[in-house]
């Protein structure tokens, strides 16, 4: 059975929260649990309490907040270190079922070649969060705020996929980092999360360099909730965290001139709408 270790980042977290995805984590029993790591970015050590649920829970405080990914990394490299075979990097309003570690973990198992896999993400009352995005262009992020809600609804029908119905395996150039599991050999060679993105944009970044590897995929055979409290639209300071993470994804990558975030979308969208119409024809006959 495969090894798998799990980290969570906390900052200021409901205690009973947090309690709930740990329930969920040790009630999955068909996997090789080995750590569940809280990495604490709050000032005070409070959810250190956390720990007497299960000995395999560890705590790692860090007062200063350095970051999500920066702290998601100081449990990525244990995972390294210790060889462990897979590593799930979750967000604590995430909730699932007995079946989907397991059930993700066989997926990877039999399909060498994914290195990266997000399940289908639903609200609490069961529709589906458009977590599965194409790479974003610098007018996707500013429409999505700023912009009518109609114009915002059509652009979003196209760059969150909805035009796939969110019903097939699919690769994907930018998943969420709400949850997502890890084979750890892979995130040795193409790399953690970039540490110069404080929060947000990360996951887009880590999922851009496994999707290049062909490692990014979508399994909607299994699904996870998740609250999705989208703090940069209720917090000033978080929307500010937001732009300033923005400006170094554009940065990285290229604003309006990124020809590989071009060419990536045009070939997606070609690849997926073609399968898409395939199976309807085949569905049939």
């Amino acid at each position: 059975m495969k090894q798998l270790n799990i980290s969570i980042v906390l900052y200021k977290n409901n205690p009973a929260q947090i309690t709930n995805l740990l329930n969920d984590i040790l009630n999955n029993r068909n996997i090789e649990l080995n750590f569940v790591y809280l990495i604490d970015n709050s000032p005070t050590d409070t959810l250190q309490s956390l720990t007497i649920i299960n000995d395999k829970i560890i705590y790692l405080p860090s007062h200063n907040n350095p970051g999500y990914g920066i702290a998601h990394n100081q449990a990525i490299r244990h995972s390294i270190n210790d060889n462990i075979d897979y590593h799930l990097v979750v967000n604590p309003d995430i909730r699932f079922k007995n079946n989907v570690l397991d059930t993700l973990i066989f997926f990877m198992e039999e399909n060498p070649h994914t290195g990266l896999v997000m399940p289908k993400v639903c609200y609490p009352n069961g529709s589906i969060q458009y977590l599965c995005k194409l790479l974003p262009n610098p007018f996707n992020i500013f429409a999505r705020r700023f912009m009518p809600k109609s114009y915002v609804d059509k652009m979003n029908y196209h760059y969150t996929m909805q035009w796939t119905k969110y019903e097939q395996i699919m690769p994907v150039p930018y998943l969420s980092g709400s949850f997502m599991l890890f084979r750890v050999s892979d995130l040795s060679k193409i790399g953690l999360f970039d540490e110069r993105f404080f929060m947000y944009f990360e996951d887009t970044d880590i999922t851009r360099r496994f999707y290049r590897e062909g490692k990014a995929w979508f399994y909607p055979v299994v699904t996870v909730t998740h609250e999705h409290n989208q703090e940069s639209y209720r917090s000033f300071k978080m929307l500010w965290v937001h732009i300033q993470n923005m400006i170094r994804y554009f940065n990285k990558y290229g604003w309006f001139f990124d020809h590989e975030r071009r060419s990536i979308n045009k070939n997606l969208y070609k690849q997926l709408t073609f399968d898409h119409k395939t199976q309807k024809n085949q569905d049939k006959i």
